[in-house]
């Protein structure tokens, strides 16, 4: 059985500043230092869930970069053997590889809570501009998303590991089955207590390890179908511009709503109305 690890930054212990996840190519409030120190850390838990893995007996392990521009992972830190996927242009973004013949789990590392979050640290979904994601009437987060399109493809989320809000999300609505591994524990948007690094590295390459010795019992996430999928924004001018997307309407001043008939589908949209939202609001 092959594994996809899908590792996000904001979830990866030592953050809880945007000055620590954000390129410092992207100028403005960034700090290179920090940065480097976040990217070696999300590298370094991730190559802690493809050790355990591969320890579980995983035949294969594809360590796909879901943060930002993702191209963060320092590929000299992860095991030898194990891909890679970089880039932020993929067809399945946080989840590419999934659709692999042979994949039969997903591991989530460096996972965050969603967008509203009290205590999340960076909570978010997505972009800054997205303040509720709903699925069927169901508020989710990335983690909500990507599994969903790893489920159209059979595959179970079987790990998390990320902050304590999140997990406790992530448990909430893809069930008790998944393994989950708190590397610290939110205090507020910008602040949280944190493991040790090293011991947050120990741990997950153990939860891992585990967790994918019991994937075969594993069951993958999906939802009603079709679905009804609401996005609302933080302000009334990029909802004006979703509405113009044939399928959508309008809900409200700010949210906006369409019907998919499968994961896929549902992914596309979002990601396709994500970036229409993405308008100047002083035009």
């Amino acid at each position: 059985m092959k594994v996809v690890i899908s590792v996000d930054m904001e979830g990866v212990c030592g953050v809880a500043s945007w000055v620590q996840v954000s390129p410092p190519e992207f100028g403005g409030l960034v700090n290179g230092a920090e940065y480097q120190a976040a990217r070696t850390q999300m590298t370094l838990e991730a190559a802690a869930a493809a050790e355990g893995a591969l320890a579980a007996g995983a035949t294969g392990v594809l360590v796909n970069d879901s943060h930002d521009t993702m191209r963060n992972l320092l590929p000299e830190l992860l095991p030898r053997g194990v891909r890679f996927t970089t880039g932020n242009d993929k067809p399945l973004s946080m989840v590419q590889g999934v659709q692999e013949e042979g994949v039969g789990a997903l591991l989530f590392v460096g996972y965050h809570a969603r967008a509203g979050s009290v205590r999340g640290p960076l909570a978010h979904t997505w972009n800054g501009f997205l303040r509720d994601v709903r699925i069927n009437g169901r508020s989710t987060g990335e983690y909500g998303l990507n599994a969903l399109v790893a489920g159209h493809y059979g595959v179970p989320v079987v790990f998390a590991a990320g902050d304590d809000v999140a997990l406790a999300e992530i448990t909430a609505e893809l069930g008790e089955g998944v393994v989950i591994m708190p590397v610290k524990e939110g205090l507020s948007t910008f602040a949280a207590v944190h493991l040790h690094p090293q011991e947050a590295r120990e741990r997950i390459r153990e939860a891992a390890e585990r967790a994918v010795r019991g994937a075969a019992g594993a069951t993958p996430y999906t939802t009603r179908w079709p679905a009804h999928a609401e996005l609302r924004f933080d302000h009334q001018a990029r909802a004006d511009q979703c509405e113009r997307v044939p399928g959508v309407t309008r809900v409200d001043a700010e949210t906006v709503a369409w019907e998919s008939g499968d994961a896929l589908h549902l992914f596309g949209m979002f990601r396709m109305l994500a970036r229409v939202a993405e308008v100047k609001l002083n035009a």
